[in-house]
């Protein structure tokens, strides 16, 4: 549960510095979403690789990125106001569970 709640203070960090850019910055609109993706991902990266431990470090990885999407979907979609579930979502899981599965991976083979 620790890696989870790193990844989303983390992801929360990130966003408010990012929208802070946003502000002042003149940013093109296509930009955003692969930044958030970016963002998403390394969060969930570094939250399995900061507190996995043991073996089957991909599993552990695997659960911190999906219980992460998971929570940040409801979060920003709270604060969005739209819970549905687009088809890019499918991606977003696909992408944080991977980066959950590879820092997984990292942090138990680091450790060694």
């Amino acid at each position: 549960i620790k890696g989870v709640l790193t990844a989303l203070v983390i992801s929360l960090l990130f966003s408010i510095f990012f929208a802070v850019v946003l502000r002042v910055a003149p940013v093109p609109d296509k930009a955003v979403y692969p930044v958030n993706q970016t963002v998403k991902v390394l969060a969930a990266f570094l939250g399995a690789l900061f507190f996995v431990r043991g073996e089957k470090g991909w599993r552990k990885g695997l659960l911190i990125g999906v219980l992460f999407f998971a929570l940040s979907y409801v979060a920003f979609s709270g604060v969005g106001g739209d819970f549905s579930l687009a088809p890019l979502a499918i991606a977003e899981l696909a992408f944080t569970a991977l980066g959950g599965v590879i820092g997984g991976v990292v942090g138990v083979n680091l450790r060694r």
